[in-house]
């Protein structure tokens, strides 16, 4: 079983940044694939951003240029800075981690709230 300890969200002003950590909690032999998805209130939960294996990323189009997927593979840890955010990124953020193809784990998300 892997465990997903994520940190890092709140509450912060439009314009302002966080910076999300997810850490598997156990140690894994190997590297995979992680990544973060969001969802809002009423909302079908979004794929933020993934991270491969090799270090390969990729975006959804309403982060790109503003939020930055990395990974330290010694701490088994992703990460994602977010900059320049806005009140329509507000959401319970959750990092995954995918053990095989077909066996993913979830961390138990960490609210983010943009507000003034």
């Amino acid at each position: 079983q892997v465990h997903l300890v994520e940190s890092g969200g709140g509450l912060v002003q439009p314009g302002g940044s966080l910076r999300l950590s997810c850490a598997a909690s156990e140690s894994i032999f190997g590297i995979y694939a992680m990544g973060w998805y969001r969802q809002a209130p009423g909302k079908e939960r979004e794929l933020v951003a993934p991270i491969s294996s090799t270090g390969r990323t990729n975006y959804a189009d309403s982060v790109k240029g503003r939020f930055t997927i990395s990974r330290d593979n010694a701490k088994n840890t992703v990460y994602l800075q977010m900059n320049s955010l806005k009140p329509e990124d507000t959401a319970v953020y959750y990092c995954y981690l995918d053990l095989t193809k077909n066996i993913r784990y979830w961390g138990q998300g960490t609210q983010v709230t943009v507000s003034s």
